[in-house]
């Protein structure tokens, strides 16, 4: 995402960065669930994920969004956090929180069952076996294949990035609904095309939707933090919401 992200937005994310990168920030809500406190230990979990019928359509509901502890999806969580970012009266500490959230539930948002099945709790109740090893559908597609890649973090940042300037364009033409809809109905066909035993031919066919969803997540990252932070940057503008909204 970072190299995508202009310079006006770069100056303005300095104080919420305090000295960290977008990478190091993303995975703090994730390493902050187990600490102390009412938020996280009982609602900070369902800021990661939301559940749907197979023929769900996805909408917010706008009051949930204006506070912390009312946000009860993914997509809500998103929209707090562009709330508390856009708002000029939020404190440093609240921006600071709310950037490091938003950045990685748009990472979230686009690895397909955190927009899977209530019943089988997004992929995590579907157990499966890769390499000998015991796993679950979710944590597959949340980690295992993207760590049977064998790169470091910043040559698969490399790998996966583009200057694509269509692609990015096409990328960039959507909005957090359309990233956890396009999970869904990705989520959907992994299902059916799911086996117990993960062979060398699912590796093959599925390992380019993962790369393809995290760049699709980079661009669309930055494309949300400059058109935040840095209006005036045409060129990565895009819709914050669609009329999905109740």
């Amino acid at each position: 995402a970072e190299s995508h992200i202009s310079e006006t937005t770069k100056t303005v994310l300095i104080p919420y960065l305090n000295g960290e990168s977008l990478a190091q920030i993303s995975t703090w809500p994730d390493e902050m669930r187990s600490a102390p406190g009412d938020f996280w230990q009982k609602k900070s979990s369902r800021w990661h994920y939301i559940n749907a019928d197979d023929n769900a359509t996805f909408s917010f509901d706008h009051d949930h969004t204006k506070h912390k502890e009312s946000v009860t999806n993914i997509l809500e969580g998103i929209h707090y956090s562009i709330r508390v970012l856009k708002d000029d009266k939020s404190s440093l500490a609240a921006k600071q929180f709310s950037l490091r959230f938003l950045v990685h539930l748009v990472g979230d948002s686009h690895q397909p069952f955190h927009a899977g099945r209530a019943e089988d709790r997004g992929g995590n109740r579907v157990k499966v076996s890769f390499f000998n090893q015991q796993t679950n559908l979710h944590s597959l597609w949340d980690t295992k294949l993207v760590e049977n890649e064998n790169l470091s973090f910043t040559e698969y940042a490399q790998f996966i990035n583009t200057n694509n300037s269509e692609l990015i364009s096409e990328y960039l033409q959507s909005t957090p609904t359309s990233w956890l809809e396009e999970s869904h109905n990705l989520a959907l066909k992994i299902y059916e095309s799911t086996e117990e035993q993960i062979s060398y031919d699912y590796i093959y066919n599925n390992t380019p939707i993962v790369k393809t969803r995290l760049q699709q997540a980079g661009i669309r990252l930055a494309g949300l933090l400059n058109t935040l932070f840095d209006p005036a940057n045409t060129q990565s503008k895009m819709a914050l919401t669609q009329q999905t909204q109740k």
